[in-house]
């Protein structure tokens, strides 16, 4: 798959094509099935398939002190995208320039322009445009004026309702990790690189492989279950601290694994964790042999729930 974005020339081999638009931060069910309508439309009139999508996400542009709340970083939504199949990947820059163009220009100056589209998908609820001055009924006017066709895919639903970003950020604020991961199609996954932390996890006999928590929503503090993809394609199982550790000074959000016989050096390294299962919230010890016999049992737990 081609990674462009506002600044790349779009090659004429990817002209044409069916593009499915949307910002797909998460990639979950409801986003699978817009993108995979675009695949499947562009693969029946042999097109090139393309995704659009938005960096920063918008919310953050127009809000920029809201609390983290990414589902996946750019990084992780490109390789998901690229495993559904597409052909292209083309990355708005989401900055005051894009945010000032009207429903008309965008669809005249990139969807014509630049990208050179002959279909768009997207969901029923996409909005677009200064002030969101386009929906999806603009969208067809604009497309039929400049011949490109527009298909709109259902949301996709459940007993509880659409499939929605919102609805797995909340799951895992309340440490629903079964939740999101079927929401999802896969457990949530922090990736991050491994830094340098004051090794109090070593010195009770549990190294963990520390991990800033950046743009990620953050998930119900507490000790969880999980999963670790490390480098080499090596995978383990493991127990991990997410939160502030309130036994020790000062407090910083981080995200702390101790994966299951391993003893690598994953310093400076590239790693993913998933979250299977929340085991118990934080809390503070008042003595470092309490917190180790706790970590001792939330090991054995771990192990439990992943066997």
């Amino acid at each position: 798959m081609e990674r462009l974005d506002s600044g790349s020339a779009v090659p004429e081999r990817l002209r044409g094509g069916i593009v499915a638009l949307g910002n797909f931060d998460g990639f979950h069910l409801g986003h699978q099935a817009v993108v995979g309508r675009a695949i499947e439309r562009a693969r029946a009139e042999g097109r090139p398939a393309l995704v659009a999508t938005f960096e920063p996400h918008p919310m953050r542009y127009f809000r920029p002190d809201s609390p983290p709340f990414r589902l996946t970083s750019a990084d992780q939504r490109a390789r998901l995208i690229e495993q559904a199949g597409a052909d292209g990947l083309f990355v708005f820059r989401f900055d005051a320039d894009f945010a000032s163009l009207t429903a008309s220009e965008f669809v005249a100056d990139w969807l014509v322009r630049q990208l050179g589209v002959a279909g768009v998908v997207t969901g029923e609820d996409f909005t677009f445009g200064k002030a969101r001055g386009g929906d999806l009924g603009v969208l067809r006017l604009l497309g039929q004026a400049n011949r490109i066709s527009v298909d709109a895919v259902a949301p996709v639903t459940d007993g509880d309702g659409p499939v929605s970003s919102t609805r797995i950020r909340e799951a895992l604020r309340a440490g629903d990790c079964g939740t999101a991961a079927r929401l999802l199609t896969r457990p949530f996954t922090i990736e991050g690189v491994v830094e340098h932390g004051d090794k109090r996890g070593r010195e009770l006999g549990y190294p963990t492989a520390n991990l800033a928590l950046g743009r990620y929503v953050r998930p119900l503090f507490g000790i969880y279950a999980v999963r670790g993809r490390l480098p080499g394609g090596v995978v383990r199982d493991g127990a991990a601290n997410l939160g502030i550790r309130p036994t020790f000074d000062p407090p910083r959000e981080l995200l702390e694994p101790f994966f299951f016989d391993y003893d690598g050096d994953l310093y400076g390294q590239a790693i993913e964790v998933e979250l299977h299962s929340f085991l118990r919230p934080e809390e503070k010890f008042e003595s470092l042999d309490a917190l180790a016999h706790q970590m001792a049992a939330d090991v054995a737990e771990a192990r439990r729930r992943l066997a």
